[in-house]
């Protein structure tokens, strides 16, 4: 089989993973398994059952945020454990005495709800930091320009949601040069290529997996892709709609910029940016379950980003792969069908 080859998809299915340090974390419709690799162990498993969401939950424009919230969430616990049990840090020197803090947080919380501080601390942090650079600073520039050109509201906007784009993308470009973030990225590209092979119901071997593509559809960095491109016309939309209908807003955009653009971030953020995120994945199940010229025009832009966020995997990266996409492979076949 020829590199990089996509031979007929048999099925498609909602398993979906993870590149960690050294390792790998997949995600099925009842397990999720994290495998590493250590250089002195070998290779480390860690199985968990999956809570099935039912209700509510499940409703769409509502599953879309609580899968995205919870995606988060488990994608900065495995992180952390693959970074404690991959050995990396051992390599780097002897392990470091934990600081004051740390061990007068550990005595008083415990070790489970110390760590449980940590990833809320972690995923706060992510957050802050993504506001930062993919919100605020697209907001301050889209400001700059309309000050330049006395342009409109929508005009203003259209600017901004470019600018989101470009950072994304240079972000993503300029972290994948990193040399520590080249392995994960090739880790990811054997999580591709591992998935790609199991839909093909080829039996997971190393040879059958060299074979696939890279590249994957369902991807998790072409969902935040989608969700920057379409963030660009929901919220030129829904902006140009509220200072439409809201006259009192236009008035306060001219007596205080800062008070409009500090309101109008808000309603971005706690509004507009959870609906962004229910379409963009309401969007992914529907390329998902379907095959066709419009999906495929749909999943190009990802696909392509894909080329910068996944590298060429070696055979023991493959090998951690497989592993993890054997262990949380539904027992009744077809269960995991997407």
């Amino acid at each position: 089989m020829s590199k990089d080859s996509c031979p007929v998809e048999k099925f498609k299915t909602m398993i979906g993973g993870q590149a960690l340090i050294e390792g790998i974390m997949m995600r099925g419709p009842e397990k999720q398994a994290i495998v590493v690799r250590n250089p002195k162990e070998g290779i480390i498993e860690k199985v968990e059952p999956l809570k099935k969401k039912t209700g509510f939950y499940t409703w769409p424009l509502v599953r879309g945020v609580v899968n995205f919230g919870g995606s988060m969430i488990s994608g900065v616990k495995s992180l952390m454990w693959s970074a404690e049990k991959s050995g990396m840090d051992e390599e780097d020197g002897p392990e470091e005495e934990p600081s004051k803090l740390d061990q007068w947080l550990e005595k008083k919380l415990g070790n489970e709800k110390f760590m449980s501080v940590v990833v809320s601390f972690s995923v706060i942090l992510g957050l802050g930091f993504s506001v930062l650079l993919f919100f605020l600073l697209p907001m301050l520039i889209g400001n700059l320009f309309q000050r330049l050109t006395n342009c409109g509201v929508v005009v203003q906007h259209l600017i901004e949601g470019l600018f989101r784009i470009v950072i994304f993308l240079a972000y993503m470009i300029g972290v994948s040069r990193l040399k520590d973030m080249k392995r994960v990225f090739s880790y990811h590209g054997a999580e591709h290529k591992t998935i790609r092979c199991y839909e093909a119901k080829l039996p997971l071997t190393v040879e059958n997996v060299r074979g696939m593509t890279r590249m994957h559809p369902r991807c998790g960095t072409s969902f935040l892709f989608v969700v920057m491109a379409l963030s660009i016309f929901l919220f030129t939309i829904l902006s140009a709609v509220l200072n439409a209908l809201i006259p009192s807003l236009a008035v306060l955009r001219d007596q205080s910029r800062i008070l409009y653009n500090l309101l109008m971030m808000g309603i971005k953020l706690v509004v507009m940016l959870p609906l962004v995120v229910s379409v963009s994945y309401e969007i992914n199940r529907f390329v998902g379950r379907h095959d066709n010229a419009f999906t495929r025009v749909l999943t190009a832009p990802g696909m392509w980003f894909q080329n910068f966020t996944t590298n060429e995997p070696d055979d023991s990266m493959i090998e951690v792969a497989i592993r993890a996409l054997e262990l949380v492979i539904p027992e009744q076949e077809g269960a995991d069908k997407w």
